[in-house]
């Protein structure tokens, strides 16, 4: 009989708690950074190698029954070495404020649970820094735009006030190269690691 009733009352309260997660309306704000891995698709012109980069800033996210909306502010630096044949190899670096506004959802409860989502993304760009030391590397030469766009998807894993995010990044507008005559489109993969700061 005791166990019955402490097993009755333990699904009850784990009910309680799910539904209380994913029901109730709550708020909660935090920092992020992490590493991103960029690709320019060389179109067969060019060849390109990620190398790494970052990416630090802030999220906030309101959520209720069972979905959120997740909206994030961040740095971001972007390198990639890009080369043609019989051209001098491009070294490029670019920083840009991001701007996802992801809708997503959650399951889980008690503070351990996955996490998904998707949303467009826009991205402004505050410096470009080409290696561009000849005259034949504007072959290489990509003209990134100011105001760039974009759609993120991904997953995560919170654990209490933690978070681990995999994230992948497809752009939505053509990029110039060399002579303009040319577009590519940029991918970005990245792994960051959200501290939660507080929540309501």
């Amino acid at each position: 009989m005791k166990k019955t009733i402490i097993l009755t009352l333990s699904i009850f309260l784990f009910t309680i708690g799910i539904a209380s997660a994913q029901v109730i309306p709550s708020f909660a704000f935090g920092v992020k950074g992490g590493l991103n891995y960029t690709s320019f698709p060389s179109n067969g012109v060019f060849n390109n190698s990620n190398r790494a980069g970052y990416l630090a800033g802030v999220w906030a996210r309101v959520g209720g029954l069972g979905f959120n909306f997740q909206p994030e502010l961040y740095v971001t630096g972007k390198n990639v070495k890009i080369n043609a044949p019989s051209e001098p190899e491009n070294t490029a670096k670019f920083t840009s404020i991001d701007v996802p506004l992801l809708l997503g959802g959650k399951i889980g409860a008690l503070g351990l649970g996955g996490r998904f989502y998707g949303g467009p993304v826009l991205s402004f760009t505050v410096n470009k820094d080409q290696s561009l030391a000849q005259a034949g590397a504007q072959a290489t030469q990509l003209n990134y735009k100011d105001a760039n766009y974009g759609v993120q998807v991904g997953a995560g894993i919170d654990i209490s006030s933690l978070s681990i995010d995999l994230r992948y990044e497809g752009g939505l507008n053509k990029i110039p190269y060399g002579d303009g005559n040319s577009h590519t489109r940029v991918s970005v993969f990245s792994l960051a690691l959200a501290y939660k700061l507080f929540s309501l």
